[in-house]
């Protein structure tokens, strides 16, 4: 079984910086692509960013590109999500995902945390 549990939410000035940490724990981390998702309230769960096994490949959305970095600690079995120069419309819950295989841009993942709230007050 594959426990992920995401921390490092909180409220944040527009123009902040967060990071966002994703501790996997079970099977082996390096078996799985990792991804982030947000869902903000009366939307539907979005992707964020992904991340291969390896930490070789990665993925954006085109709204945070340029801003947001996922990578990831195999040693430490943990993802992160840094964001930077962040909007209020970057506002709410982030969670993380994996899956075997390599990453993709849907929400075919296999396991998920609970999620972590962003807040970006204006």
């Amino acid at each position: 079984q594959v426990q992920l549990v995401e921390s490092g939410g909180r409220l944040v000035q527009a123009g902040g910086s967060l990071r966002l940490s994703c501790a996997v724990s079970g099977r082996t981390f390096s078996s799985y692509a990792m991804g982030w998702f947000r869902q903000a309230p009366g939307k539907e769960r979005e992707f964020v960013a992904a991340i291969g096994r390896w930490g070789i490949t990665t993925y954006y959305a085109d709204s945070v590109k340029g801003r947001f970095t996922i990578s990831r600690d195999n040693s430490k079995k943990t993802v992160y999500l840094q964001m930077n120069s962040l909007k209020f419309e970057d506002t709410a819950v982030y969670y993380c995902a994996s899956r075997g295989g390599g990453p993709v841009l849907t929400t075919d993942y296999s396991y998920w945390g609970q999620g972590t709230q962003v807040t970006v007050s204006s």
